[in-house]
């Protein structure tokens, strides 16, 4: 089940607001979310749920002996190792298998395991709450119920963002539930839906009609046409799913933070970092970046951490080289932006770095989605060298290109920028405020119908987080 489901969204969704709203005990309340976030997941990995509950046991077990000085270390090695282990095992060892066979000239049969939805999310979050409670003993939770609702809570359970337990400790056991919050939880979770629906699925169609043709048939105009549209698919389909999960949160009395902040207005990759899957950059940051040292011992070493960074960050996004490669260009950039060799910090840099920004940006997604390096770099090469492709390919890519994918690529420029954030800075306190805010509910509605009209009538909605 997704959140752009109509299942989920006539429903799931009702029917657990619906009891949720109708009962005021927090205790009552807080079972029927438990209750609905593994209905959630079982509904589409009836087995794997188990998997998650395990998961979850044990790392309310290893938060407990984190908690106390003799066991705490031995806690958090065994953190590390149930949870990468998992990892490992269900989203890792084909691909470890793969490179042994190549390596070695063997056939050893690769196993083919379903991988578990929000497997990397469900991961991360026990294993920094186990490594949090090693840090501060007082966050430990003995309530082994509050860690499931937190680890489990549906919706941030399968496309993040990464919520660290601090950060809603306090709301599991006592947050507000008000019409100002659900009001403003809907109209999110709207703005989120729309973002999904009717961007990222538009530009989705053509970019997998791009990536369905080997490199070499794609001419030059139709394969940045792919690229361009894959960047904004996935920006969107992140984001959207993001919004939604913020507005759900709301909704239900949670404030989960940020985890995008407008990344394509970035002058540099550094910032554009700082701006795209926060949560995700956060989390590296704290639990991998700093105990590596961070910047505090010497230029080499700070070096090595980020390059270090990046290539785990590329290979959670999936099992392939084409994802540790798209990581890897993210963190060499930053390293030579670090270094001024590429002077984001020049003034004569300022015009155009933003042109470089979304360009790297743009050419690292092409080899974040080609399903091979050769396939990447084919791409990426005939988006630079005028290569004319096959005409008939060229022709069924842009017969992809419709009125619908033109509006939807407008309006996702549009709103890539901060548009309505800053029209909303100058008329706050006016008396033009409530209008505005009557207007983005009544738009908001207009998006809920447009994203429930498409969604009856095309049977297009890619779910890209099965591969996390």
């Amino acid at each position: 089940m997704t959140f752009s489901s109509v299942v989920f969204l006539f429903i799931f969704l009702p029917v657990v607001f619906l009891l949720y709203a109708l009962i005021k005990q927090k205790t009552i309340r807080n079972l029927i979310l438990v209750m609905a976030s593994l209905v959630f997941y079982a509904f589409g990995e009836p087995v794997a749920v188990m998997i998650m509950i395990v998961s979850i046991i044990f790392n309310y077990i290893f938060g407990r002996m984190a908690s106390s000085g003799k066991k705490a270390k031995l806690a958090v090695f065994l953190a590390v190792l149930v949870n990468i282990g998992l990892l490992l095992a269900y989203k890792y060892s084909g691909f470890f298998v793969d490179i042994f066979n190549d390596v070695t000239g063997l056939s050893v049969p690769v196993p083919h395991i379903r991988l578990p939805i929000g497997i990397s999310f469900f991961t991360f979050q026990g294993l920094s709450y186990v490594i949090d409670v090693y840090r501060e003993p007082k966050l430990v939770q003995k309530n082994f119920f509050y860690v499931l609702l937190y680890i489990s809570f549906f919706p941030q359970l399968i496309a993040g963002p990464i919520v660290r337990y601090e950060d809603i400790a306090k709301q599991i056991e006592e947050r507000e539930f008000t019409l100002d919050r659900v009001s403003q939880g809907v109209h999110r979770f709207i703005i989120g839906l729309g973002k999904k629906v009717l961007i990222a699925n538009q530009m989705g169609f053509v970019a997998d009609t791009v990536f369905s043709y080997s490199a070499h048939a794609v001419g030059m105009g139709a394969a940045w046409i792919g690229a361009i549209c894959y960047t904004l698919q996935i920006f969107f389909d992140f984001s959207g799913y993001s919004d939604m999960a913020i507005g759900l949160g709301r909704m239900f009395g949670f404030d989960f933070r940020e985890n995008f902040n407008y990344p394509f207005i970035a002058p540099s990759i550094q910032e554009f970092w700082r701006r795209w899957h926060i949560s995700l950059s956060t989390w590296f940051k704290e639990y991998v970046y700093i105990p590596l040292g961070g910047n505090r011992k010497g230029d080499a070493r700070t070096t090595f951490n980020k390059l270090v960074v990046f290539f785990l960050t590329g290979f959670w996004h999936g099992a392939n080289f084409t994802f540790i490669l798209w990581g890897m260009l993210h963190g060499l950039c930053q390293m030579l932006e670090t270094y001024q060799i590429i002077p984001t910090k020049k003034k004569w840099f300022k015009p155009i770095g933003h042109i470089y920004t979304m360009l790297v940006v743009v050419v690292a997604f092409v080899l974040f989605r080609a399903d091979t390096l050769k396939q990447g770099f084919g791409m990426i090469g005939h988006m630079f060298s005028g290569a004319a492709g096959n005409a008939a390919v060229n022709s069924s890519i842009y017969s992809t290109v419709g009125a619908l994918t033109i509006v939807a690529f407008i309006i996702g420029l549009i709103i890539s920028a901060p548009v309505f954030p800053n029209i909303r800075a100058r008329i706050t306190g006016t008396k033009h405020e409530a209008t505005y805010n009557y207007a983005a509910y009544i738009g908001s509605l207009l998006v809920f119908a447009l994203a429930v009209l498409s969604l009856i009538s095309s049977s297009y909605n890619p779910f890209i987080y099965f591969r996390f």
